[in-house]
């Protein structure tokens, strides 16, 4: 226990000792969590959305014309059958064509057409966007299927952006965490300069690395947990502020956000250990030289 206190007095007398320094990495910390949350965040709505698009993006399955409505209807558990298939919703010739019409219902010129003139048809909805080239060849080959329509390039467009995204979200969030580590480390490397004197004493008499280095430790977890929950507080309030002004903005009214109480928990502890590590790795790096004595 004395251990203990002698560990938080010097980690808190570190901070206050180097107050400006001490300042300017929580508030750098503040920063690139901010910026790594809010990449994340924009990372896994966009993400969200395009599950959403996608499962908007259907394929048309036509039956042949010479079927009647009754084995068209026939036609459904064959379709299911495909692992990549997730529903298929029947539309008679009869629905077909008042769907039609409703497009066009100024239009008189389509006023006396026979629903006869349309096709029995299948909305199919896919599980996996990815495979719809495969899924159109397979349920073309299905008995009384004449022809199936899919969007390719729309499917093939969403894979490119998701994989774009992915990539360059790993990126940004790894480059700000390498800054928030070197800012850290630097925080914590002056202590240990200002100390270094007393430092090789200590480790002469026989103190042990780790008596020597657990109040850095402890300086650089004070430190990153002070900037992950202030960090956590403000990136709160910033999506919330986002997200009421996108739900009130018609032009994106298409985006499928989360609600922040959906990642409240994750967030709060992916910042907190965030903010351990970095106050952690931080501390080790930058005290290790110093106990080669």
């Amino acid at each position: 226990m004395s251990r203990f206190k002698y560990y938080l007095k010097e980690g808190f007398g570190s901070i206050f000792t180097h107050s400006l320094m001490s300042f300017t990495t929580v508030c750098v910390m503040i920063a690139c969590l901010i910026l790594m949350g809010s990449f994340v965040l924009i990372s896994v709505n966009l993400n969200r959305t395009m599950n959403y698009l996608e499962s908007q993006n259907q394929m048309m399955a036509f039956v042949d014309e010479t079927y009647t409505e009754e084995q068209a209807r026939a036609i459904r558990p064959e379709l299911l059958k495909n692992d990549n298939v997730l529903d298929a919703e029947f539309v008679s010739r009869r629905d077909a064509m008042e769907s039609f019409l409703g497009k066009f219902e100024k239009n008189s010129i389509f006023d006396d057409i026979d629903y006869s003139v349309f096709r029995d048809r299948y909305i199919i909805y896919l599980k996996d966007i990815r495979l719809m080239a495969d899924t159109q060849q397979q349920l073309a080959a299905v008995g009384g299927i004449a022809r199936v329509n899919a969007h390719l390039e729309i499917s093939r467009g969403f894979t490119a952006v998701r994989r774009v995204l992915r990539i360059v979200s790993l990126a940004i969030v790894a480059l700000l965490f390498l800054v928030s580590l070197f800012i850290m480390s630097n925080t914590v490397k002056l202590t240990t300069f200002n100390r270094r004197n007393e430092i090789a004493v200590v480790k002469m008499i026989g103190a042990d690395n780790g008596f020597i280095s657990w109040p850095f430790i402890v300086e650089g977890v004070i430190l990153g947990l002070t900037g992950a929950m202030l960090a956590y507080l403000l990136q709160w309030s910033l999506y919330t502020a986002v997200c009421t002004r996108i739900m009130t903005t018609a032009y994106v009214s298409f985006l499928k956000l989360l609600s922040f109480g959906q990642i409240a928990l994750p967030l709060l502890v992916s910042f907190g250990a965030v903010g351990i590590f970095v106050g952690v790795f931080g501390s080790r790096i930058a005290i290790r030289n110093y106990l080669r004595v």
